[in-house]
């Protein structure tokens, strides 16, 4: 297991309240959205892929949904050529990529930190407590996936949740359910304020399908950084952690 080393150092911590954590993400995000372009971009690129292996269309996908106008009765999402396959491969991916998605809260860390970032920052996941990322990101996504499914709107409020989860594996090196079980115990004492940052985080997430379709690049990975921002407001600024190659 890779060590960390720690040292006091500067940086700032948001108050407990949801405009000063959005605000706090906000100036984070300026100073690495290009780290988190490049995650989007090798997201991206293996949803691309997903597409190729299953056959399953999109495009088309959504226009068979538009075309129904409205009258679901007779449609069938699970006969659609692919589909099924490309669900499987798109949740396999999410969870592969839960490391990367890690390295962007260890970059944040540094930026508010004032250290120097390194690209290979990016997957420091990949090489530190890399299993219990990848048990975290699988329970973590059935939990989603069932809230989901009961209409979609139970997940907005079961989300707030697990905000802690990803940044509590990294900066304490937690197991998978210590991370899920603290988080949910930090977020329900708290609930209104991570429910109004979570939301204020995800309508800024989804902002660049609304304005610009492409702008999700830019936009998608700004929950990650509400993430380190509630982490800093409720648990106090993370100890500053230098990965021993």
């Amino acid at each position: 297991m890779s060590d960390f080393n720690e040292f006091d150092q500067q940086g700032s911590v948001p108050s407990r309240d949801a405009g000063s954590i959005i605000s706090h993400a906000f100036e984070m995000y300026k100073g690495i959205f290009l780290y988190a372009i490049v995650a989007m971009i090798i997201y991206l690129v293996g949803g691309f892929l997903i597409q190729t292996i299953s056959g399953f269309n999109s495009a088309s996908f959504a226009e068979e949904i538009r075309d129904a106008g409205g009258d679901f009765t007779d449609f069938s999402y699970w006969n659609a050529p692919g589909f099924s396959t490309y669900l499987t491969l798109s949740g396999l991916l999410n969870i592969l990529l839960a490391p990367l998605y890690v390295g962007l809260i260890f970059i944040v860390n540094k930026f508010n930190t004032k250290n120097t970032i390194e690209f290979s920052d990016l997957f420091v996941g990949y090489r530190q407590n890399f299993v219990n990322i990848l048990v975290y990101s699988l329970l973590s996504g059935i939990i989603s996936t069932i809230s989901m499914w009961l209409c979609f709107i139970p997940f907005f409020f079961v989300f707030p949740l697990l905000m802690l989860g990803y940044p509590i594996l990294l900066f304490e090196n937690a197991s998978a359910t210590e991370a899920l079980g603290k988080s949910y115990n930090i977020a329900k004492e708290n609930y209104g304020t991570f429910l109004g940052a979570t939301f204020l985080g995800l309508l800024i997430s989804f902002a660049g399908i609304i304005l610009c379709g492409i702008g999700i690049i830019v936009t998608a990975p700004f929950i990650m950084v509400v993430m380190y921002s509630l982490y800093c407001a409720f648990l106090g600024k993370p100890r500053q952690i230098l990965y021993k190659q």
